[in-house]
């Protein structure tokens, strides 16, 4: 089945084509489910939304609307005959402004092609972008947009047979930080998510009060490299559960609030690159440190084979490499995306509409910015 998907939830305009074989619902495994990426374009907005230091929705949702058309004008000139099955729109979660503006330029495009439309889970793209073939990327070739990539691959099938279940997925991203505890491709428990600020809404924030640009996550892991991670001694929120209980949520703003005040009671630190750089780094530490906890606790706790990690914040080089080694400590198998992967992207919107359809998932065709897992 040839999908064309559409992924419009913040910031990046994002269209892909993939072509997904077999049924890997038949058994609790991962085997029997093929994947080919066959065209993945993403135009970003980062130089746009800059200088606010975020995301504007409405500034959002008018370069989708610009973007979209270019995207797909661009997969028909790579494809004289551009074929597909069906397409695939993201309904949730996000910024709902940025969601209507791909899901009406979906409805537009099912109607002209007569092709069927169905939504897909920003959130479960993310959980299976797990699944996602491993390549090498030979080209970021730029279109006539400046901020239009189209990554070139060599098109493989990916054979998802290594993932072993039970399996524990931490999916953490800019507005959503989750431990999930994965029994198969249709079986799934949430076992906590965060409180308030996701682990990526932390590194924007932090990022600010130490005067770097958005996005802040990039900025303090480029900075951290440079500092020493036990210069400050950071909380770790919510990392050690009650007495007798066991919890797995998340809260990162009382985090984000011990750097404010350290940066008041330490006016000097601004100043100083090496000491801005320590303060990125402990912070960081302290970030992963609660993330890989938890779900080293959680893979212990409910005997997982396989840990998966997933989402934006997982494009931090420190937390993949701290969140393996302990993954094999444990003796567990440690699953991550390719980089190109780990930030929105429309393969894995694809991926998540063909699970939802082999499951007979369906989502309404509006925007929600509060859907979840």
């Amino acid at each position: 089945m040839k999908i064309l998907a559409i992924e419009t939830s913040c910031d990046e305009t994002a269209m892909a084509l993939v072509d997904c074989k077999g049924n890997p619902l038949l058994k609790n495994r991962s085997a029997g489910w093929r994947i080919k990426v066959l065209e993945n374009i993403v135009s970003s907005q980062i130089a746009i939304h800059r200088p606010f230091g975020g995301v504007v929705p409405n500034l959002a949702k008018r370069e989708h609307i610009k973007n979209l058309p270019k995207i797909y004008q661009s997969l028909v000139a790579s494809h004289k005959s551009l074929k597909f099955d069906l397409i695939a729109v993201t309904v949730g979660p996000g910024l709902e402004p940025a969601l209507w503006a791909g899901i009406e330029f979906a409805k537009s495009l099912a109607k002209e092609t007569g092709k069927p439309l169905v939504g897909g889970n920003h959130m479960e793209g993310h959980l299976f972008s797990n699944w996602l073939p491993h390549s090498v990327i030979a080209s970021a070739a730029k279109q006539s947009n400046k901020n239009l990539s189209k990554i070139a691959t060599t098109p493989s099938w990916s054979r998802n047979d290594k993932i072993k279940f039970p399996a524990i997925a931490l999916v953490v991203s800019g507005g959503h930080t989750m431990v999930i505890k994965m029994d198969s491709l249709k079986k799934w428990k949430n076992l906590g998510e965060t409180r308030d600020d996701a682990a990526g809404e932390a590194f924007d924030k932090v990022a600010r009060l130490l005067g770097l640009q958005y996005p802040g996550g990039p900025e303090v892991e480029r900075l951290a490299k440079n500092g020493n991670p036990k210069a400050v001694n950071f909380p770790r929120p919510m990392l050690n559960p009650p007495a007798g209980g066991k919890n797995y949520e998340f809260s990162f703003s009382g985090l984000k609030t011990s750097v404010l005040y350290y940066l008041r009671d330490h006016p000097f630190v601004v100043s100083r690159q090496s000491l801005v750089a320590d303060v990125a780094a402990s912070f960081q530490q302290a970030v992963i440190d609660t993330l890989v906890g938890k779900t080293m606790r959680a893979a212990e706790e409910f005997g997982a084979q396989s840990v998966l990690l997933s989402g934006g914040v997982a494009a931090n080089k420190r937390l993949r490499e701290i969140m393996k080694l302990e993954t094999e400590k444990l003796g567990r198998e440690f699953f991550v995306p390719d980089f190109q992967y780990n930030t929105d992207n429309a393969v894995m919107i694809a991926a998540a509409a063909y699970i939802a359809k082999l499951r007979g998932k369906k989502y309404p065709m509006r925007a929600n910015s509060n859907l979840s897992l």
